[in-house]
């Protein structure tokens, strides 16, 4: 951030700041960069950089599994309910609601996923409104990296083993397995190096 003060008669003002230039995907690095974003008015980050960096780094395949990765976004929800997304040459993690609790109304997505959270210890209710995730902080962040980062890398890992490099074609059922897989491989060393 860049600051300029101002001096006026002798008198100097408030300093002036020009606001951070936001990430720019398309730029190649030979890391990735991690950045954070403002989560947005009722939503927070239960993520920072070091601990998505502390993450990344006990991945044991991280150095080919990064190539062509320039960011990693901590975002801003996109729309309801969205747990993260990619685009080439990033990939982004969501802010969740404040109080941690989550709405899905979609059945098959708690189908499909039951097992996993009963894993990290996450409660579901069924309410009128729909089936209620009661996250924690850390069962949140333990998601958030154990299965929709490894999820949105899975669609990076499907961009970059395509001839073009240019689109992720195999789709959600491919991020999906591989972010179970990869999961799998690395359950236990992430709680005994980042778990709480």
């Amino acid at each position: 951030m860049k600051s300029s003060p101002r001096v006026r008669s002798g008198k100097q003002y408030r300093a002036e700041r020009s606001r951070r230039a936001s990430p720019d995907h398309n730029t190649p690095r030979a890391t990735p960069q991690i950045f954070r974003q403002h989560p947005g008015r009722g939503y927070r980050h239960v993520l920072g950089v070091r601990r998505v960096r502390a993450f990344i780094e006990m991945l044991p395949d991280w150095g080919e599994l990064s190539a062509g990765l320039n960011a990693i976004l901590l975002a801003p929800p996109r729309r309801e309910g969205c747990d993260g997304f990619h685009r080439p040459g990033l990939v982004a993690i969501c802010a969740q609601p404040r109080n941690l609790l989550q709405v899905v109304q979609n059945e098959r997505f708690i189908r499909e996923h039951r097992d996993l959270f009963e894993r990290l210890g996450v409660p579901i209710e069924q309410t009128a409104e729909g089936h209620v995730l009661h996250f924690t902080e850390p069962t949140l962040r333990a998601y958030q990296l154990l299965h929709v980062l490894l999820h949105e890398l899975g669609h990076h890992h499907d961009r970059m083993t395509t001839r073009s490099k240019k689109r992720a074609s195999r789709g959600e059922s491919y991020a999906e397995r591989y972010a179970r897989d990869y999961a799998e491989r690395i359950w236990s060393r992430y709680f005994q190096v980042l778990g709480e």
